[in-house]
This record gives structure tokens, sequence and C-alpha cells, in this order.
């Protein structure tokens, strides 16, 4: 997407997100299985991969910052405390900051 047309989509989605009672919609985004059209059946669905990327980007994100998880890394901890201290750490700058 080109600059100039992204930005314009940043403002009309900024516009549109701003409408009063907006925020309480819920937007299912998926791809073309069938067996969302049954689950998701009267409820508002978008059926594209466009808008999934900013999901995905922050699923890398979580496995990459936090990989201490995971024993096969060099960052494992074996003290439960330190992995509380760690994910609540993490969650808290990046989430509600």
């Amino acid at each position: 997407m080109c600059q100039s047309c992204r930005h314009s989509w940043q403002r009309e989605f900024t516009y549109a997100a701003c409408r009063p009672g907006t925020h309480k919609q819920i937007v299912n985004m998926a791809d073309g299985w069938r067996s969302y059209e049954k689950t998701l059946a009267g409820k508002l669905h978008v059926v594209s991969k466009r808008y999934t990327q900013r999901i995905e980007r922050h699923n890398l994100n979580l496995r990459q910052h936090l990989a201490r998880l995971t024993r096969k890394t060099l960052s494992f901890s074996k003290s439960i405390e330190i992995h509380d201290r760690v994910i609540g750490y993490y969650l808290n700058i990046h989430h509600y900051q």
C-alpha cells in the first residue's frame, strides 16, 4: 500500500472507529473456511487475511519476548517466581502503558 493510500485509510478507519457505538461491535476476521460460516452465522464476519497481520505480529512478539518459557532457550529460568515476574513485567510494559 502506498504512503498516501495508507494515510487516507488510517484517517477513514479512525473516523469510523470514533463514531458512537462502534467500539461495542465485535468483528470476526477469518479466512474462507466453511466451518466459520456455520459458527459465525448472524454475526459480523469479514472474510479476509488482510487484518490478521497485526494479530500474527503480536503473537510473534510474544513468542520472542517470552522465550524464557521454552526450555530449549538459553534464557530459561527454573524459578516459577522469576517466570511470574517476567510475564507480569512484559504485560505491564506492552499492554498497560
